[in-house]
């Protein structure tokens, strides 16, 4: 006689293993920031910062690779530093308008939200070792062919830009295969947001080592090294990380006991089969999907606007702008690890349950920023820059909140739904840019309309969160077993 999983069964799903209180969890004494688990964290880590430190190259690069005699009616172009020193060593400059500068900075992103979806759907089922190590080696080669490409022509520059664009979406995807398998329901705030925060690291060092590497040897370095080390680590990529615990030589039996005991009640299995019409009517998925949009509206004006908002607001010079923008980046990675960390010190010491920490780090992630982009047309220009800086820095609470949700509500697809919210994320960026260029060229007041349309949109996510989501693992993620007896 079939039957599905019996009263057991209906136990369990009325449970989350984070917000049982009384049951203690075997091997809870495992030490962390020595552990194996804590380690593939860092080298995940490791992997987005080189990716970004090669996304971003180019943005960093193009200052000095253009020749902007005759350009220097454009606000967002710098007409000293760069030039002078690529003149200095003696590099080659190109005469690239500033509608070329743009197509060849977005034509990684267009490649990236093509193929970041398909590998985190094939990265849950196979792994994501081999797809965001293999990507990142070829998109650390292509990285080193780009004065090559530039000297050849345009239409090569094109494409290296969007085979790494392709590449780049595949590891994204990838990487958030790790997490099923490796991060602890206690542990898997902290653990994720290590391995995120990479990101934000990444772009830092893209834009402070990249300034001077092209003053002194010349732009064409920045591809080099960025790129050469990007193929170093992948040596050490294939030989330490391993898709599950359970393959990891070098693991203790201690420690792989206890990440597959605490997460034994999960439904962690892959599977090729996705119940798109179940995923579609969950409001609980919505929920991450509309946040993680709204949030990305407001940050893209803030971070991608934010040496035009500046320059043209308070007449900042291009090298503050560059060290303020560092500045936004550094202080954000901090705010992401402890708020990883905070978040898990709460569940662990059972101070609040899953779902009220997901939803307070969203209010903090959303509500704040919110309020201090509201008030920047208001204030001088020391205090509207400070609030720029709270307003990037404490978004990065959101990565505790509704950002790795998917973890909570869907660990068995949570590599899909992952990458789904990532590229829902990345066409948002797409198009608020565009309304804000709108809103600029206007009128005087054209900022503050910015900024109130970003801020009510970040709030909307917000709000929709708060009401929608949730944390109990859906029915249809998972597996229900069929026993005879």
């Amino acid at each position: 006689m079939d039957s599905l999983e019996g009263a057991n069964s209906g136990k369990r799903e009325s449970s989350n293993p984070q917000e049982e209180e009384g049951k203690e969890q075997p091997y809870q004494q495992v030490k962390r920031f020595c552990s194996i688990r804590y380690a593939m964290a860092i080298m995940i880590h490791c992997c987005n910062l080189i990716a970004c430190t090669q996304n971003f190259s180019l943005s960093i690069a193009i200052i000095a690779m253009v020749n902007h005699t005759g350009q220097s009616n454009q606000s967002n172009v710098s007409t000293n530093g760069y030039p002078d020193a690529t003149a200095d060593t003696g590099v080659p400059v190109y005469d690239w308008s500033p509608e070329i500068q743009g197509l060849l900075l977005s034509a990684i992103l267009y490649g990236s939200i093509i193929t970041i979806v398909p590998s985190g759907y094939f990265a849950g089922v196979l792994g994501g070792k081999k797809i965001a190590g293999f990507s990142m080696l070829i998109c650390s080669i292509l990285n080193l062919l780009i004065p090559l490409a530039a000297d050849y022509g345009l239409g090569y520059l094109f494409v290296i830009r969007i085979v790494q664009g392709l590449l780049q979406g595949m590891n994204y995807g990838a990487l958030s295969a790790f997490w099923p398998k490796w991060a602890p329901p206690l542990e898997r705030t902290q653990l994720s947001t290590i391995g995120i925060s990479g990101m934000i690291l990444g772009t830092f060092i893209a834009i402070l080592g990249g300034g001077f590497l092209c003053e002194s040897p010349g732009w064409p370095s920045v591809f080099y090294i960025y790129g050469g080390i990007g193929c170093v680590y992948c040596i050490i990529w294939f030989s330490l990380v391993y898709d599950d615990p359970i393959n990891h030589p070098l693991i203790s039996e201690c420690e792989k006991e206890y990440i597959t005991s605490s997460m034994s009640e999960q439904a962690n299995s892959p599977s090729w089969s996705l119940p798109f019409k179940a995923m579609i009517k969950t409001m609980a998925l919505w929920a991450i999907l509309v946040g993680n949009v709204c949030r990305f509206w407001l940050m893209s004006n803030l971070t991608t606007s934010l040496p035009t908002l500046l320059d043209n607001m308070f007449d900042l010079n291009f090298e503050k702008n560059g060290f303020l923008s560092a500045l936004t980046l550094l202080t954000s990675w901090v705010s992401m690890t402890l708020g990883g960390y905070i978040a898990d010190f709460l569940l662990s010491k059972k101070i609040l349950r899953l779902i009220t920490v997901r939803k307070l780090f969203t209010f903090l992630g959303m509500f704040f920023p919110s309020l201090f982009t509201i008030l920047i047309p208001y204030v001088d220009s020391t205090t509207a820059i400070a609030f720029l800086i709270l307003a990037s820095t404490m978004s990065t609470l959101c990565y505790a909140g509704f950002v790795i949700n998917p973890l909570d509500i869907a660990p068995r697809y949570a590599s899909f739904l992952m990458s789904l919210a990532t590229a829902f994320t990345l066409i948002s960026g797409l198009i608020s840019p565009v309304i804000t260029g709108y809103f600029i060229s206007q009128d005087a007041t054209g900022w503050k309309n910015v900024f109130f349309l970003s801020s009510a949109i970040n709030l909307l996510g917000m709000v929709f969160y708060l009401i929608f989501g949730q944390t109990d693992v859906q029915d249809w993620a998972r597996e229900h077993k069929i026993t005879r007896f």
